[in-house]
């Protein structure tokens, strides 16, 4: 499967500014439950964290509409029940703090606990 430019600029920026020694994710990791197979675009599978980039925010894209949105909600659902943590983030949430993106998914990967 062909990676959108959004999950490639991840890539990049997780290569160039995730802490030494942290592990890199596996792209389009296939998780499911009977009758229904979703993929997450990047997941770090042992420690059940997942990134989902959701793309076409401001151009109505498929995760904005209705049906697409909904379908979302159903996945996300779906994989907190199986244990997993899913962060979600969008083109400019990337773009405009890639170092508050990588660490924010580092500190989940490496199991730190974020202060109150």
């Amino acid at each position: 499967m062909n990676k959108s430019e959004l999950e490639r600029e991840f890539l990049f920026y997780w290569h160039t500014l995730a802490p030494t020694g942290c592990a890199s994710p596996v792209s389009e990791y296939k998780f499911a439950r009977p009758a229904r197979q979703w993929r997450f675009d990047y997941a770090w599978p042992d420690r059940k964290v997942a990134v989902e980039l959701e793309g076409g925010v401001y151009t109505n894209g498929r995760h904005v509409r209705p049906a697409g949105y909904q379908a979302d909600a159903e996945k996300y659902n779906a994989a907190t029940l199986r244990g997993w943590r899913v962060l979600r983030y969008t083109g400019p949430m990337l773009s405009e703090d890639p170092a508050r993106v990588v660490s924010e998914v580092a500190q989940l990967v490496m199991g730190i606990k974020v202060a109150s």
